[in-house]
């Protein structure tokens, strides 16, 4: 039985994925290396310090890790300038009927996310206190597929990880879901994920009477 649902926050409450392109994209620019939003793609549900590596596969110059952590820095001081520009109308379709529905029913909600910019994220659409918990990565160590950001939320929650349920839009994040012991529901880029076991384009589409029976 489910009693507990841990949301991703981007591509699944609000969608980031422009503010962060163009980011990196800045930052990639700067340095001289191609990024392209193909590349993006694979930043999907990763660590700030993964998805520069990622980024920098296409490099021919070495970097200390001095050096990266101030690349990552650049990329996080243009995020966050454009994050401040998020408002209440940038939630997804489905999201604020589906947090109505869950709280009528009982279940408790947590946010589970990689991203460092969670509460700035929370307070700039108006949710900062519309959750039961917040994991995000500011508490832990490994990002995704490793569940440990899941395990946080559910521990939060003050629930067996095997009672939550995962909503998801990245491939890593149901692989996450999963090996903490969790349902996953993807939605988005995760619809067509064969882990999850639900599966909805985006959060006004999900039957949660189905699910929670």
């Amino acid at each position: 039985m489910i009693k507990g649902v841990i949301f991703d926050l981007d591509g699944v409450i609000v969608t980031t994925d422009d503010c962060h392109y163009l980011a990196w994209k800045h930052m990639a620019d700067e340095e001289g290396i191609d990024f392209n939003r193909q590349i993006n793609e694979r930043l999907r549900g990763v660590s700030r310090m993964d998805s520069l590596a990622i980024i920098l596969e296409r490099s021919t110059k070495p970097y200390s890790l001095a050096e990266k952590e101030a690349m990552a820095a650049r990329k996080n001081n243009d995020y966050i300038t454009l994050i401040h520009k998020l408002t209440p109308a940038d939630i997804l379709p489905g999201t604020l009927e589906t947090l109505r529905i869950l709280r009528e029913k009982g279940i408790k909600i947590a946010i589970g996310s990689s991203s460092r910019n969670t509460p700035v994220i929370l307070k700039q659409i108006g949710l900062a206190d519309a959750f039961d918990a917040v994991a995000d990565g500011n508490q832990i160590t490994r990002s995704k597929p490793d569940p440990e950001v899941f395990l946080l939320a559910a521990s939060l929650l003050a629930l067996d990880p095997a009672d939550c349920l995962v909503v998801e839009d990245a491939d890593a994040g149901v692989e996450a879901a999963c090996a903490g012991g969790m349902v996953a529901l993807g939605v988005g880029a995760a619809a067509a994920n064969p882990l999850a076991m639900h599966h909805a384009h985006t959060l006004a589409e999900v039957d949660w009477e189905a699910i929670l029976c």
